[in-house]
């Protein structure tokens, strides 16, 4: 049986065998653990390879070839985080990448990911505000907070070099709007290739106003 999406989304990929069956393994334990903890809504199970899985890797394709540390803030469910850990597995292998979830049950679950997959990610199950700076050089967040929020979350954590990749939907210009009575930063928009009304934001130098 093919799951809806998945040799698609993987004709999209340049990987090895190996990372596939690391993105099976993820599938899933999605799909098993769905059920009790509602990593993702029900009716986005069936879009699981088509939507959540590209619309992370997406991200990833869009870092170029990172090194230093990826922090991935609100990861849930594993998505972009855990999605770009395994590819940076192979394709990166000099990213550290950190999954901050404060849900004690979403981070067992993405600690058992982790293991069962054999990636080299750590997952901190704190609450953002909690965090000491991490000096990242990517911050991502998808469907986590307003565009002004998550510039806030990321300011304190984010190094001087360093950019945020954030997914954002329809709203997308009101939040933007509402972010720039707050703060100044750069920000190049790259269309989503799952979702026409959606975009990613890379946003850098922030300052508050």
């Amino acid at each position: 049986m093919n799951p809806t999406g998945r040799d698609e989304f993987l004709k999209s990929l340049d990987v090895s065998r190996e990372t596939i069956e690391r993105l099976d393994v993820f599938a899933g334990l999605i799909l098993k653990w769905n059920p009790a903890i509602n990593l993702i809504s029900k009716s986005s199970v069936e879009g699981l390879w088509g939507r959540h899985f590209q619309d992370s890797a997406q991200i990833f394709k869009l870092s170029g070839a990172p090194t230093g540390l990826w922090a991935d803030f609100g990861t849930g469910g594993g998505f972009p985080g855990l999605v770009v850990a395994i590819l940076a597995e192979e394709l990166a292998p000099k990213l550290k990448i950190l999954c901050v979830e404060s849900d004690v049950r979403k981070a067992t679950f993405l600690r058992t990911v982790i293991r069962e997959t054999g990636i080299s990610a750590t997952v901190v199950s704190e609450r953002i505000e909690s965090l000491a700076p991490l000096g990242a050089e990517i911050i991502s967040a998808r469907a986590l907070a307003s565009l002004s929020k998550l510039i806030e979350y990321a300011g304190p954590h984010l190094s001087k070099s360093g950019h945020c990749l954030f997914l954002k939907g329809a709203m997308v210009e009101k939040e933007r709007a509402e972010a720039l009575e707050k703060w100044r930063f750069s920000c190049e928009d790259y269309r989503s290739e799952t979702d026409q009304e959606a975009v990613i934001l890379k946003i850098g130098a922030i300052e508050r106003v």
